[in-house]
């Protein structure tokens, strides 16, 4: 098992969100796993009682998960990012997220979840399953 302090959960089809988990190669402890891994989705139901379709970092260490802009913006942060560059893709998210879709032709629009949350008690024991499912290295696909 890997030593994943957090893990990214990320839409893997979607060129912005791939983007965005291929700052993890100069993060260590973060690893990252495709939305559409059984892991994932257990996780993300565990914490949020259903699994949206979302960029999601969840960090065990601090017991919190990041979601939506806010998890882009914290990934940007701990990337060590400039201000700048965290603030643009943060504020940005949605309407980034949607002109590479529409330019890629992708379908499907990421749902409105965004904000930092608690580590829910049922995820944090589907946790585990979730790092052990991580990989450090992310797969583009498409």
């Amino acid at each position: 098992m890997s030593d994943y302090d957090a893990v990214l959960v990320f839409d893997g089809d979607c060129p912005f969100c791939s983007a965005a988990a291929s700052a993890l190669r100069r993060l260590r402890d973060v690893g990252a796993i495709s939305w559409e891994d059984d892991a994932a989705q257990t996780f993300l139901r565990a914490q949020f009682g259903e699994a949206p379709f979302a960029l999601v970092l969840a960090d065990r260490r601090t017991g919190t998960v990041y979601v939506g802009r806010d998890a882009a913006r914290e990934l940007c942060d701990r990337a060590g990012m400039p201000t700048l560059v965290q603030d643009i893709v943060g504020e940005n998210y949605e309407s980034v997220a949607d002109a590479i879709r529409t330019v890629t032709g992708m379908d499907g629009d990421p749902d409105p979840y965004h904000g930092t949350f608690p580590l829910a008690e049922n995820a944090d024991a589907a946790f585990d399953e979730l790092v052990a499912n991580a990989g450090h290295t992310v797969k583009v696909r498409g």
